[in-house]
C-alpha cells in the first residue's frame, strides 16, 4: 500500500483478521496475550519479536491506531496514551531530565502550563516562555542546556501561530527537539513533520475522535525518540485502553472529511461575524484579517474548526451570552460533531494569573467556539441571537 494517499491508508490499514475473516478489525479486549512456548515468550520479552506481551505496552487496536496515525502525519513511529496530557508529559519525562531547559511558547493549553510550572521543575527541569508573537526573540532564549521546543500552533485558545518551517529550522541549527501540539489542525489540515518537527503530540479526545466520547492521546515522530517515550510509558503505564483505540482508530477514517466540514463552517461563522457590534476582534486562521493569515495559508490546507473573539462588555457580557446560548453546547471540550462554546478565563485556563492570561491573549471577553458539524445555518443563529441578547 505504499502509493496509497494518506486518506486511504487511514481506512484501509488493519491489524491482521483473525479466523473469522472480519471486514471490520475486533475488539481485542484482553489484558495479556499468550505464546505457543517457551522460546516464544523470551524472545517477546527480549524484544526479539513484535509479539503482544500485555496490553499496558503493546495491543492490536492501539497498534492500528498509531499505524494510521503515523500514515496521516508522516512519520516514523508513535506511541499511544490514555489521555492528551499523558502524551505531553511523556514527552516531556520521557526525554528530559535534571538540568536540562526546555523554551516553549507563552500560549499553551492551561494543563500543560501547569505541568511546565509545577511538575517539571520538582525534577530540576528549567523552562523559558517565548513569545509566540514574537519570534525574533526566541533565539535568545536558547540555552546550551537547551534539550527540546514546545509549541502549539494553533493555540489554544487565542489562535495564535507560529511559521513551522523557520522553527524547524531554529532547531535544527541548535541541534533541539522540536515538540508541536498539532491538536487543533489535526494531520487533515497541518504536518508539523514536514517542517522539521520532531515530534507531534495529540490530544486525541478532540478533532481525531470527534464525537467526544471517548480520551485518548498519542505522541508521534522520530523512531528514536519514540522508543525512549515508550519505554517511558511501558514501565509508568500511561496505557490507551483497547476499546478507545478502536474508535479513535475507526474515526480517523472520516478525520480528512470532518476537518473539511468544520473548517468551512468555521470560516463562514467568522466571516459573518467580522464587524458585529458586539464583538472587537475576531481570531480565524483563515480570515484575511488574521494577523498571521499569509503562515495559516502557507503551512494550513484549512482554519480548522475553532474561532475565539472578544466581547465589547467583557466578562459580564460574556456571562451573559453564554447564559443566552440555546442549541450549542457549554462544556470544555472541542472538536466535537455538537458545537460548543466556552470561556476560557473561567474554565481551561483559569488557573493561569490573570497576567498571564492577559500575556497570551485571554482577556475577560474572550470566547472560543468549537464548530461542530450541524448546519451552518443553525449554528449561526444560535450565536447571533446570544450576541443580541446578551448586549
Amino acid at each position: 500500500m505504499d502509493n496509497l494517499h494518506p486518506e486511504t491508508l487511514a481506512i484501509r490499514i488493519q491489524s491482521e483478521r483473525t479466523a473469522a475473516h472480519e471486514h471490520s478489525v475486533p475488539l481485542y479486549l484482553t489484558s495479556s496475550f499468550v505464546f505457543d512456548d517457551a522460546e516464544a515468550m523470551r524472545a517477546a520479552f527480549a524484544d526479539e519479536t513484535d509479539d503482544n506481551i500485555y496490553s499496558r505496552f503493546s495491543n492490536p487496536n492501539v497498534q492500528e491506531f498509531v499505524d494510521k496515525l503515523c500514515a496521516l502525519e508522516g512519520t516514523e513511529a508513535g506511541f499511544a496514551t490514555a489521555s492528551g496530557m499523558a502524551a505531553v508529559t511523556a514527552s516531556f519525562l520521557a526525554l528530559l531530565k535534571t538540568g536540562d531547559h526546555l523554551l516553549a511558547c507563552s500560549s499553551i493549553f492551561g494543563s500543560t502550563h501547569t505541568v511546565i510550572t509545577k511538575y517539571l521543575t520538582r525534577y530540576g527541569i528549567s523552562y523559558s516562555y517565548a513569545d509566540i508573537l514574537r519570534p525574533e526573540t526566541w533565539e535568545s532564549l536558547i540555552r546550551p542546556e537547551t534539550k527540546m521546543i514546545y509549541v502549539e500552533t494553533p493555540s489554544n485558545p487565542a489562535l495564535d501561530l507560529i511559521d513551522l518551517e523557520w522553527l524547524g529550522d531554529l532547531a535544527k541549527r541548535h541541534s533541539i527537539i522540536l515538540n508541536v501540539d498539532n491538536c487543533f489542525a489535526t494531520p487533515a489540515l497541518q504536518q508539523p513533520a514536514k517542517f522539521g518537527a520532531h515530534l507531534v503530540t495529540h490530544s486525541a479526545t478532540k478533532f481525531i475522535d470527534g464525537q467526544g466520547r471517548v480520551l485518548g492521546g498519542a505522541v508521534l515522530g522520530k523512531k528514536e525518540l519514540i522508543h525512549e517515550i515508550y519505554l517511558f510509558c511501558r514501565s509508568t503505564g500511561p496505557a490507551l485502553a483497547p476499546f478507545n483505540a478502536w474508535v479513535l482508530s475507526k474515526s480517523l477514517e472520516t478525520l480528512s472529511l470532518r476537518m473539511e466540514r468544520h473548517s468551512a463552517s468555521a470560516l463562514k461563522l467568522a466571516e459573518v461575524l467580522e464587524g458585529h457590534s458586539a464583538i472587537t476582534q475576531i481570531r480565524y486562521p483563515f480570515l484575511a484579517s488574521h494577523p498571521q493569515y499569509a503562515i495559516a495559508r502557507k503551512q494550513m490546507r484549512a482554519g480548522g474548526g475553532v474561532v475565539s473573539f472578544e466581547l465589547r462588555g467583557g466578562l459580564e457580557q460574556g456571562r451573559k451570552f453564554l447564559n443566552a446560548i440555546r442549541m450549542c453546547s457549554l462544556t470544555a471540550n472541542l472538536g466535537d460533531t455538537r458545537t460548543i462554546v466556552s470561556h476560557p478565563a473561567s474554565t481551561t485556563h483559569a488557573k493561569l494569573s490573570e497576567a498571564d492570561r492577559l500575556a497570551v491573549g485571554i482577556t475577560p471577553g474572550l470566547i472560543r467556539i468549537s464548530v461542530g458539524l450541524e448546519h451552518i445555518d443553525d449554528i449561526l443563529a444560535d450565536v447571533q441571537q446570544a450576541l443580541e441578547k446578551s448586549r
